[in-house]
């Protein structure tokens, strides 16, 4: 009586599991059958770039004027492009780093990459920079500007009221003759809001510093006072303020000649994140939405392929266990495919892979018991004692080898890029899911089939 109350669970479980990763086919089935209100639905599964379409870019940072450490700048950096992609509404964006410098965005099905990209790209590099002596500024423009160099110097050249001439001469130059890097930059930004001028009631942008930040803006404006310290934004001055008193409460004002949708602009990019340092892209693919297509209707075959070959070696080789296995093997298809739902996972080529090769894993823990159960008839025990001891003794190894598999899963998923963490989960899924299935769900299955009648047809057993 128990083993079919547990029998009727698995399968009213596996119809449930059935209308959910499948809604649409049972909707189908029921209009054709004229059955009255019957529309299921239920959350699509998220694909990957690979499989649905969209963009694919590299990102080069430029790291020359990292002092400390080159990785944690580049992790603020995804962290700060993560979080602008995700302001855009891209679905389930892959940004990661590669290698010391790069930086890959994967960006699947989205409508406007132009858009994208100009969002990623406009995300604001935010420097405070100290005067540079003026000598050293002498020298730089005159090895820029060579016999040119003739009255223009350091002293002219970065007065305040000379902004737009600075702007100039670095936007042809490249080198900036008038400031050095003060170590203070956008990642010490808390956040960043509109205010207006007290007496020239002018827009402007007011900054509050985090602590690390505040902490190295007070140093900067204690040992600069009665001096300029200029603000950069993209690599040009902004704002040049010259510093009447020691700063240490993290609040400091860019005062540019904004117009107030400017400023709020500004305000905008600022606080979705400052970069700690420039990104440049350097390479962009686009997959079409059809590749992807194709890519996902080989693999749906590549995995309907491996089921049926499954199925078919498990009847020729173990006859009805071999039927019961490939029922299991069905039920831990749905319990699987309804946990990339509801997790959710988004699947890629490699993660398909992953789940392919789970299917033989499953069917592998099956073939461990019905080897044993074989043994066990062999030595001439009953139908039912074979069962359970086939069973009982190939438990440890059914456990071993899926403990080691899913150790091997969680390494991969730790320690290696986005692409092979796809596989990796969608291996550990299966590892436990197999578990359940090969210990119980076939255990259920096959006792169900163990009786008086079976004890004269061993023959479907051995």
């Amino acid at each position: 009586m128990r083993k079919n109350l547990f029998l009727i669970a698995i399968i009213l479980g596996s119809l449930l599991l059935l209308a959910f990763v499948a809604p649409q086919a049972i909707n189908t089935v029921a209009k054709k059958l004229r059955i009255p209100k019957v529309n299921i639905s239920a959350p699509d599964f998220r694909l990957g770039l690979d499989l649905l379409g969209g963009t694919h870019l590299v990102y080069q940072a430029d790291l020359s004027k990292i002092t400390g450490s080159t990785s944690d700048a580049m992790q603020g950096v995804r962290d700060v492009v993560e979080r602008r992609v995700n302001l855009f509404g891209v679905s389930e964006p892959v940004v990661q780093i590669s290698g010391s410098d790069r930086l890959i965005v994967d960006l699947a099905g989205i409508n406007d990459v132009n858009q994208a990209i100009q969002l990623i790209g406009q995300t604001p590099f935010l420097e405070f920079k100290t005067i540079l002596p003026t000598a050293q500024g002498d020298a730089i423009i005159k090895q820029a500007l060579g016999d040119k160099a003739q009255g223009v110097t350091a002293v002219n050249l970065c007065a305040p009221e000379n902004i737009v001439s600075l702007n100039q001469f670095l936007l042809a130059f490249r080198v900036d003759p008038c400031y050095q890097p003060s170590g203070l930059n956008g990642s010490g930004l808390k956040t960043a809001q509109v205010s207006f001028n007290n007496q020239s009631l002018s827009p402007q942008v007011s900054l509050e510093l985090n602590s690390e930040g505040a902490k190295l803006f007070g140093e900067i404006t204690q040992a600069n006072l009665g001096r300029t310290v200029a603000i950069y934004l993209d690599g040009l001055p902004i704002s040049t303020p010259t510093v009447q008193s020691a700063i240490t409460d993290g609040h400091a004002v860019i005062s540019g000649n904004f117009t107030p949708e400017e400023a709020k602009t500004l305000v905008a990019r600022l606080n979705s994140g400052a970069l700690p340092v420039p990104i440049q892209l350097i390479s962009q693919q686009t997959i079409g939405a059809s590749l992807g297509s194709e890519s996902l209707q080989k693999s749906l075959r590549a995995g309907v392929f491996g089921l049926l070959f499954v199925a078919l070696f498990m009847i020729v080789f173990y006859r009805l266990p071999g039927v019961v296995s490939i029922l299991a093997l069905l039920v831990y298809t749905l319990l699987v495919l309804s946990l990339y739902k509801i997790i959710p996972v988004t699947l890629t080529l490699a993660g398909i892979a992953g789940f392919i090769l789970s299917l033989g894993m499953a069917v592998d823990a099956n073939i461990l018991i019905f080897a044993r159960m074989k043994e066990e008839l062999a030595a001439g025990k009953s139908l039912n004692a074979s069962v359970h001891e086939g069973f009982s003794r190939a438990w440890l190894s059914i456990r071993d080898s899926h403990v080691t598999t899913l150790l091997s899963a969680v390494v991969l998923y730790m320690f290696t890029t986005s692409i092979v963490k796809g596989f990796a989960l969608t291996l550990g899924i299966g590892a436990i899911i197999s578990l359940i299935t090969a210990t119980f769900v076939t255990r259920t299955i096959l006792l169900t089939f163990v009786g008086p009648w079976s004890e004269k047809r061993k023959w479907l057993f051995r």
